[in-house]
């Protein structure tokens, strides 16, 4: 099975390369629907697959190109002397690869991850880096998918950019707090709330993420998912939500809950 996948590479040449080469890879899309078979089928969870690696990894790319803008210089800059724009292939690549380890396991899929990415990062970046920047671009994007889940901290700019990210994925019932479908619970009642999520420049803050809800239960995944994931990123300082409920009128989301 094929899936679609793309992100505006803009003038990046490099992450052009990555997104043409993750397009074909039929290894890959069979992983993806691994996770999802995984997630969906088995557990009953919300997608880990596909549809979600590539809304996540466009929420990162605008993430980081925001931050670029106001002058916040990613890790992978900071740190090895490299370019913006193999901090946006770290981000698409972590974003990419970040819930693999799904097709493994629930708990820990972050660690499995890891090792399952190796062989595809270091296959991507062959034509396009040297070997040295191989290594230092490869050791970014693990770090970003192992630590998009707590209780680790991400110590790059890159890696907490895909920890958020991950968290935005969250309209129309796509919650990353994983509920069980057709449970009615606070879970699941909160996720049906989410209507919509824009990433937008900011006035008080360079970035400004605005979510519009249907129902107040909505701020059980603002206040158990993303505003903990904000916090603990190191980016909080650069971040403003604000939730909106749509309408004059709440909408009813069910008709009674009893236990």
């Amino acid at each position: 099975m094929v899936y679609i996948f793309n992100v505006p590479f803009r003038s990046n040449t490099k992450l052009e390369h990555i997104v043409e080469e993750v397009k074909k890879d039929m290894k890959l899309h069979a992983f993806w629907r691994c996770s999802n078979v995984m997630a969906i089928d088995r557990l009953g969870y919300t997608d880990h697959g596909p549809t979600h690696v590539k809304i996540v990894a466009n929420s990162a790319l605008k993430l980081l190109r925001i931050l670029v803008e106001r002058k916040v210089l990613p890790s992978i800059v900071e740190h090895y002397d490299m370019e913006n724009e193999d901090a946006e292939v770290v981000v698409v690549l972590a974003s990419i690869f970040h819930d693999l380890g799904m097709i493994v396991a629930r708990d820990g899929h972050e660690e499995y991850g890891v090792f399952l990415a190796l062989e595809f990062i270091e296959k991507y970046l062959q034509r396009i880096y040297s070997e040295e920047e191989r290594a230092i671009i490869c050791s970014e994007v693990l770090h970003a998918i192992v630590s998009h889940e707590r209780p680790r901290k991400p110590l790059t700019v890159e890696a907490s950019i895909v920890r958020i990210a991950d968290a935005l994925d969250m309209e129309k019932g796509r919650a990353r707090i994983p509920f069980q479908a057709g449970k009615v619970d606070i879970h699941a009642v909160s996720a049906l709330s989410i209507e919509k999520v824009e990433i937008q420049e900011g006035e008080k803050k360079p970035i400004t993420i605005k979510i519009t809800m249907s129902n107040s239960a909505g701020i059980f995944q603002l206040d158990e998912l993303l505003k903990k994931r904000i916090e603990n990123s190191g980016l909080q300082n650069y971040i403003h939500v604000v939730a909106e409920i749509t309408g004059k009128k709440e909408r009813r989301i069910i008709e009674k809950f009893e236990i």
